[in-house]
């Protein structure tokens, strides 16, 4: 890998260098004071603030309500106050479970009570059982009392269900236990309840995330037998935030609904285990053994059951209402008060959270530290920073969420974009977000060195992916490449009710992939853990600091603030070719299928664990009409170009450049749907969104993919129209701006 990283450095061409002189939305004189005023905040940055800060606000648990979660808000809203930002704490009053009673015990065919728990370890004194833990469980879990056989699922997505289907498995009645992966962990009780489950387990297996891996903590950095994943199972890809109070801030006043009518809570009682406690149920399963690709680390033969091993699950929460504290800190901006750049990270944690989420949010608080040491300087932003530590995340993004809701008339407004971080390791730069800031970040990732190689941050990610490329064609595409290639974001941090509601521009930035540990969401999760196994130096945190630092002052300074629509196009235009090549090959199954069927071919390739029943012809998949959506792209297109030329001949208009600037921002709220996404309105984007059977995984231009998917062909030819409409409003507001460009 180094050798291919000192090839790459040396091969950088000439005109790269020769390009950082310039910055897209600044003048040449203006790119010049910005790369100056870089280098100044990089000599601010300080690794060893980073190790306090992590130390000390990992000392005891801080989950949202604790007692330690309250005075790390408090520490916080101090320290930004004496680097000079008006800081404040904002409550919201949130519906929260805590577990009362959890109990999971094996009673058939032999008897064995699940520990439930995680040991304190002698090497690590901050990994210790105390009053104010949270022990092992699942957020959101129904309350309920069951006993059943038990099913073996997989990762208890919906394809497993259909190859549970194809041996003739049915989970009604039934308890289920999955592996975590997959999918996001709340789709797992999700999809068993709607296959009439009565109960669903939750483990983590050694193969993704144990000793397959590598050595367990405390000798190394993965998953002990006995820990175990906490987490929320709200059903986010419904709506995120408190589930008593959908659309609207959840302050005092705030109407609430009764839990009885909520839509986005699990019906089920769910669990999470350790592999430790999962062992003796999964070898008590008799039944057709599992296929290979379903297979774990364990030391079993892997069943599926039913039975007989049969498990008795009790689960019951206290439902309190406690006050989820959000830091948020302003710097008034000297020439745009009104126009804000949003940076976020959450603070609270599931019991110590060192990695998760504490590394990110100390990176954080360095940037506001740095920057509030340029402005003592006599430097001035030129518009509003504010920096956010956000509380209740991890149940729901309840305190970013709420606070979005609450103020969304004012952020649609004023917002220019949220940049967002959850969380930090070592390796490789992963950014996701709006495609109109893809310009914006191939430049920081040009300008940032990685500080293990020296090399960018974009030729370290492109040497990677070259390493891994698939074939040498593939490498030689990749190496070619002089842009970075942003992911789309779907959900599972702070970003989504910016984005994915008030259709707010927003980034997740973070570094990972060489970090060693599997303790997310566990009690091991310790500043000791980071230390050894994450960013030891915190050289990484730095670096976090230093990419998420320049994306906020590039925004913050900018002339004109520099969105790339060319780029926006681009993709979009793949994402239409990705959904009419699904239902050209939907088409084309479904014809072969049919023709089978018709050939009576289908008795010599049905499954043996099948109970054969003769299939019926499917449906055939018709012709839709995407022409309004390849007219809308087209138009874009033609206004997109037009602008990257205009805006390239005219860096810095002479007139409107508070109206330009508006256009700019708010060209994102014209993508969003008035009514939603069907069945969940409160997911408003056109372009990005959750799946409903993905979680945190991204479906794009979400109407029309899960539509096709669901072979509603009504509702698909519906969100082509809908989806054209917004993108034709988008195009009008580059329109705008490029009238703009053109006066003189």
């Amino acid at each position: 890998m180094k050798s291919i990283l000192y090839a790459l450095c040396l091969l950088v061409p000439a005109v790269a260098v020769a390009q950082q002189k310039s910055l897209t939305g600044f003048t040449k004189e203006n790119a010049e004071a910005e790369y100056k005023l870089e280098e100044k905040f990089d000599a601010q940055l300080k690794a060893e603030n980073l190790d306090q800060w992590l130390k000390k606000l990992t000392l005891r648990p801080h989950h949202v309500g604790s007692a330690y979660g309250k005075a790390n808000a408090e520490f916080m809203r101090d320290l930004l106050r004496s680097w000079g930002y008006d800081a404040q704490i904002e409550s919201y009053q949130i519906l929260f479970p805590t577990p009362k009673v959890r109990i999971l015990e094996m009673t058939a065919p032999d008897k064995f009570t699940a520990k439930l728990a995680e040991p304190p370890l002698k090497e690590d004194p901050t990994a210790a059982i105390g009053a104010d833990q949270l022990p092992v469980y699942n957020a959101w879990s129904a309350d309920g009392d069951v006993t059943a056989d038990l099913v073996f699922v997989n990762y208890g997505i919906p394809d497993d269900y259909e190859q549970l289907e194809r041996m003739g498995i049915s989970v009604k009645g039934k308890i289920v236990i999955a592996k975590y992966g997959g999918s996001w962990r709340g789709i797992k009780p999700k999809v068993a309840q709607e296959h009439g489950a009565i109960g669903c387990l939750i483990y983590s297996d050694p193969m993704e995330d144990g000793y397959v891996q590598g050595d367990v903590y405390p000798k190394g950095g993965f998953r002990p037998k006995d820990g175990a994943q906490r987490g929320s199972v709200m059903d986010m890809p419904i709506y995120p935030g408190d589930p008593l109070t959908p659309n609207v801030g959840s302050t005092p006043d705030a109407k609430r609904l009764n839990r009885s009518e909520v839509t986005n809570l699990i019906k089920i009682p769910v669990l999470p285990i350790s592999y430790g406690d999962a062992q003796p149920l999964l070898a008590a399963l008799a039944g057709p053994v599992a296929p290979s690709r379903w297979r774990g680390g364990l030391p079993i033969t892997y069943h599926i059951g039913p039975g007989p091993a049969k498990v008795h699950l009790k689960v019951e929460s206290n439902w309190t209402t406690v006050d989820a504290l959000n830091v948020i800190a302003k710097l008034k901006g000297s020439e745009f008060p009104d126009e804000w750049v949003v940076r976020g990270n959450h603070h609270d944690g599931w019991n110590n959270g060192a990695s998760d989420p504490l590394s990110g949010m100390v990176a954080e608080l360095e940037e506001a530290r740095a920057i509030g040491e340029l402005v003592k300087t006599g430097w001035k932003p030129k518009r509003t920073i504010v920096y956010c530590a956000w509380d209740a995340e991890e149940p729901g993004l309840m305190g970013s969420t709420e606070w979005v809701e609450h103020h969304a008339a004012e952020l649609q407004q004023k917002v220019v974009a949220y940049i967002n971080s959850d969380g930090n390791g070592r390796g490789f730069l992963g950014a996701a977000g709006s495609h109109t800031l893809e310009v914006l970040m191939t430049e920081i990732a040009r300008d940032v060195k990685d500080p293990e190689t020296g090399v960018t941050l974009l030729e370290r990610g492109k040497s990677f992916a070259a390493a891994n490329a698939a074939s040498a064609k593939a490498k030689k595409e990749i190496l070619a490449r002089r842009s970075l290639t942003l992911g789309a974001l779907g959900s599972g941090s702070d970003y989504t009710p910016f984005i994915q509601h008030l259709g707010i521009p927003a980034l997740n930035i973070g570094f990972g992939g060489e970090g060693g540990g599997g303790v997310y969401h566990s009690m091991y999760d310790t500043y000791d853990h980071y230390k050894r196994f994450g960013d030891p130096k915190f050289d990484y945190g730095v670096a976090l600091a230093k990419t998420a630092g320049r994306t906020t002052l590039r925004l913050v300074n900018a002339d004109v603030l520099p969105f790339d629509f060319k780029g926006f196009h681009r993709t979009v235009n793949s994402y239409m070719g990705e959904v009419t090549s699904l239902l050209e090959s939907m088409r084309e199954a479904t014809e072969v299928e049919n023709q089978m069927i018709r050939e009576n071919r289908y008795v010599q390739a049905a499954d043996p664990f099948k109970t054969y029943v003769p299939p019926t012809a499917a449906e055939p998949v018709p012709f839709l009409n995407f022409s309004s959506l390849q007219n809308a792209l087209t138009a874009l297109e033609k206004s997109a170009t037009q602008y990257a030329e205009l805006a390239a001949a005219n860096p810095k208009p002479n007139t409107n450049l508070v109206q330009l600037n508006q256009l700019l921002f708010q060209a994102e709220q014209k993508l969003l749907s008035a009514n939603g996404l069907p069945r969940r309105p409160w997911f408003r984007h056109t372009i990005y969104a959750p799946g409903f059977y993905t979680g945190y995984g991204v479906k794009t231009l979400p109407g029309i993919r899960e539509a096709i998917e669901q072979r509603n062909w009504k509702e698909a030819q519906e969100q082509i129209e809908i989806a054209a409409t917004t993108i034709g409003e988008y195009t009008k507001q580059v329109d705008a701006a490029n009238k703009i460009l053109m006066m003189r």
